[in-house]
């Protein structure tokens, strides 16, 4: 096998790891000795072994002369849950690291990689570096500008409807395209919504999917006015206490203070959720909010889902972005797209 096919299993490996990590990275590793693999592992969870320690503990014999790929530069610094990785691999005596990607975080950033070469150990990085990046784009984004990932979800019919004109929504899309907005419910810290939506839907925004047992996220709602209603199942449910809600003014109704963020714009309250280590989210609605985020540049990812149908007149996907000239529209690059059930669904990073 060649360096390749090691740093893609690592990224199978990696991805094991879904959803459970926050605000870690997925990170996989292996380690190989005279062709044969001898020891396999990825970070499970926030808080347990990294990968390369997993790898280890997992060995089937000493790894004392092998080479360990693993898609993320090992870590050197010490304040954190975990023990430094770089210092025990030099322990184990490995020979040879070959990573896919440096670790933006500055605490590491090349000093995981002069560490081990200090210590005699050959190192090689680059390798498969753009898909490395894709796996963890999430990480990527929050560390090099400290602020979270934004991915905005939209449902829509063909000509961009995503409710009636009396407001009735349930459901455009089909039940196979449901589930799956689940699914990338699971895979992120938080979902947010805007104050209408609230007052329109009184959603859940949790995870309800069979057998489910992973973190639910946090939901995140934005009200300017405070206007939101009392009770609604966000303020009242078994999971009350994972609501935050970011505001200019006071609420109607009691609700813990901890909770209640007061800020003037979105940047702040982007720093807010940085600070809060709730660097992953889901944008679920409503059309103003998203426009707003879009606007200020805060969206990274979009996930389209299209209903094969038509409401004619009704709500729009997406309000006034203020653009003056088709130059200036946002678009969607490195994009994929595949049929659930019935719906067309498109997601691409925006540019």
């Amino acid at each position: 096998m060649k360096n390749e096919d090691f740093i893609r299993k690592t990224f199978e490996l990696a991805k094991l790891g879904k959803g459970l990590t926050w605000p870690n990275p997925l990170v996989g590793a292996v380690i190989v000795k005279e062709g044969r693999i001898l020891g396999e592992g990825y970070h499970h969870q926030q808080g347990l072994d990294h990968a390369e320690v997993d790898a280890l503990n997992n060995c089937s014999e000493s790894p004392e002369g092998a080479t360990i790929y693993v898609n993320l530069e090992p870590c050197c610094h010490t304040s954190k849950q975990t023990p430094p990785c770089a210092q025990r691999l030099i322990a184990e005596k490995i020979k040879k690291v070959v990573i896919c990607n440096l670790d933006p975080n500055p605490l590491v950033n090349g000093q995981g990689v002069e560490l081990l070469r200090a210590s005699g150990i050959e190192v090689e990085h680059g390798i498969l570096s753009d898909e490395g990046e894709k796996l963890n784009e999430v990480f990527f984004h929050s560390q090099r500008n400290k602020k979270p990932f934004i991915h905005l979800k939209l449902a829509a019919s063909l000509d961009g409807k995503i409710a009636l004109p009396s407001g009735e929504s349930q459901w455009i899309t089909g039940e196979k395209s449901r589930q799956y907005v689940h699914e990338l419910r699971s895979l992120h810290q938080g979902v947010i919504a805007g104050a209408e939506t609230v007052r329109q839907d009184n959603p859940k925004l949790n995870v309800r999917l069979p057998q489910y047992q992973g973190p639910q996220p946090f939901r995140i709602i934005f009200s300017r006015s405070g206007n939101l209603p009392p009770s609604a199942h966000l303020f009242t449910d078994e999971l009350k206490h994972k609501t935050l809600i970011y505001t200019h003014t006071d609420l109607q109704f009691p609700f813990p203070n901890e909770n209640i963020i007061r800020c003037e714009t979105l940047a702040e309250a982007m720093r807010d959720l940085f600070e809060r280590k709730l660097i992953n989210l889901f944008l679920e609605g409503g059309s103003d909010l998203a426009s707003s985020f879009i606007k200020e540049g805060l969206v990274n990812r979009v996930s389209l889902f299209m209903s094969p149908s038509f409401l004619g007149s009704g709500k729009n996907a997406l309000g006034d972005l203020g653009l003056t000239q088709l130059s200036e529209r946002p678009f969607l690059t490195q994009t994929e797209s595949r049929w659930i059930g019935e719906d067309l669904f498109i997601s691409g990073r925006l540019k």
